[in-house]
């Protein structure tokens, strides 16, 4: 056994040996090793959608990118559905479709629930249905219906990765990951001859973040979109992070605590009715809660006790706790206190559950991937990769990658463009560009300069990663003049942050989009 190994090994290094030489010897002379040429493979396929057989053309494949001088960075993956059938294809609407992280890849959005075919999520508590073998169905409320679907893995993610010249700066950041989005949305246009289809962007999370520069990038560029579809909203970060001196975000997570509590029955009386309890906290958080965060240490303590009594009858936290809080009780405390210090809930989608391991520790340890996360990882990993395989008969001796925490790690937060004018430039501001971490004003731009293109904001009630009142907030303070903002069009759903994980959500959140793109595409 021993002297087979050792042949083996000794062959395979022998064999390897001129590969090894000769990228050494490429790297020696400072070449550029050669990158792999795009590939496709095409499957057929047909779903029913509202009574009607569709069938669709699937295409999985690499579009290879380029620097200035012509030489290959990246190779980006995608699953494309096409409509069969269409008598002028090239006037069909067209959406391009991404997940976030950043360094996911894109498989969520696609078998999630809006390409044609879909992963059966377990509900929760449903620990059974977390566990192999899985289910991909038919998707009868996929939005195949309405457009053409490209789902784009960002490089580093899927089967997309960096080749030739490229360089992790290259892709690694918000200003860098829209670049090579717009390089290959481009690309994907000329070479499928898409140039006259009415065109969408769809994301998911930091998606919607991709979408906001993008947008900005594409109409730079030339390329007009008549929609911008955003699910689970994140464009000004301050929003979400508890940092001291930031009290935005606890006004802002209000009402979904309210919302969160109402579902698991913590509020007493129950209220029947969440959108009302919705629209009531939403008063509140923006008004008198505010004006008390605002006062901070000057604020009385009669009316400190006041409004913690009323904080604990919206969120099922008891008024001491808030008071010693300070009035001020951050996400990762609510997760851990509302439903008893043995159990968490999740951040993604409150209505999942987990053991908390550590529940004496002042803060949240390391003992669960999250709630959420626990419920659809196997079903995400194991249920795409099947499909991969024999779904769309896609090979690749490459692993594909789900999560890369190297792209996350590398990320350049850094949001880079030009002052609207020097009188912009704040104190401690570099002389020619800002660098901030809220995104809407590219959004704002993209729509400015494309006043034609509508945008469609899709949030869950249970998703504490994005909370809904915070993408109200961030739109709302966009600045963009009445005649664009008849164009905004927002939508909540009783789920959390991935909006198909409710199958009871599926039928709504697919008439809604068929609806936004019928209405952004029709002339006149």
């Amino acid at each position: 056994m021993r002297r087979t190994l050792t042949a083996f090994l000794t062959t395979a290094a022998l064999a390897l040996a001129p590969v090894c030489f000769a990228a050494r010897a490429a790297a020696k002379h400072g070449a550029v090793p050669a990158a792999p040429k795009a590939r496709t493979v095409i499957t057929r396929g047909s779903v029913v959608i509202d009574g009607r057989r569709i069938a669709y053309t699937a295409t999985a494949g690499t579009i290879i990118l380029r620097n200035q001088a012509g030489e290959p960075t990246a190779s980006m993956f995608y699953v494309a559905y096409t409509k069969d059938g269409v008598r002028d294809p090239g006037k069909r609407p067209v959406t391009f479709a991404y997940n976030g992280g950043p360094g996911f890849a894109s498989a969520l959005v696609d078998v999630g629930g809006f390409g044609p075919r879909r992963l059966e999520w377990p509900a929760p508590g449903q620990i059974e249905a977390e566990q192999p073998p899985y289910r991909l169905v038919p998707n009868h409320y996929s939005i195949l219906k309405s457009t053409d679907l490209v789902f784009i893995d960002a490089v580093g993610t899927g089967y997309s990765r960096i080749v030739g010249a490229g360089k992790p700066a290259m892709f690694y950041g918000i200003n860098a990951d829209a670049q090579a989005f717009t390089q290959f949305i481009e690309r994907y246009i000329q070479q499928y001859g898409r140039f006259e289809s009415p065109k969408f962007l769809l994301g998911e999370s930091y998606g919607t973040t991709r979408s906001a520069v993008l947008a900005q990038d594409l109409v730079g560029q030339g390329v007009y979109l008549d929609g911008v579809i955003l699910c689970s909203t994140v464009l000004d970060f301050p929003t979400l992070n508890f940092t001291p001196g930031n009290d935005l975000p606890y006004e802002l997570y209000l009402p979904s605590y309210a919302a969160v509590a109402w579902y698991h029955h913590r509020l007493d009386p129950q209220p029947p009715d969440l959108a009302a309890l919705v629209s009531r906290v939403e008063r509140f958080a923006g008004g008198s809660y505010a004006q008390a965060l605002f006062e901070g240490s000057a604020l009385p303590a009669k009316q400190k006790a006041q409004l913690a009594a009323r904080l604990a009858r919206y969120t099922g936290l008891p008024a001491t706790l808030w008071e010693r809080a300070n009035l001020r009780i951050p996400l990762s405390v609510f997760q851990r206190r509302l439903l008893g210090s043995a159990t968490s809930t999740a951040r993604f989608d409150a209505r999942f559950t987990t053991p908390e391991l550590q529940p004496l520790m002042t803060e949240q340890g390391d003992s669960a991937a999250g709630a959420a996360t626990t419920a659809l990882w196997g079903v995400l990993s194991a249920g795409f990769d099947e499909y991969l395989q024999h779904g769309l008969h896609y090979h690749s001796e490459r692993l594909y990658v789900q999560s890369s925490a190297a792209a996350f790690k590398a990320w350049d937060w850094g949001r880079y463009q030009p002052p609207l004018s020097e009188l912009d430039q704040g104190v401690g501001t570099n002389q020619s560009v800002m660098h901030v971490n809220n995104v809407a004003p590219a959004l704002a731009r993209a729509m400015s300069n494309d006043p034609g293109m509508r945008l469609m904001l899709n949030n869950g009630w249970f998703d504490m990663a994005t909370p809904f009142f915070a993408t109200h907030y961030t739109i709302a303070h966009m600045g963009l003049p009445a005649s664009l903002e008849k164009n905004i069009h927002e939508y909540y759903y009783p789920v959390g942050h991935m909006l198909y994980l409710n199958p009871a959500v599926l039928p709504q959140l697919a008439h809604n989009i068929d609806a936004f793109i019928a209405g952004a595409t029709r002339r006149g």
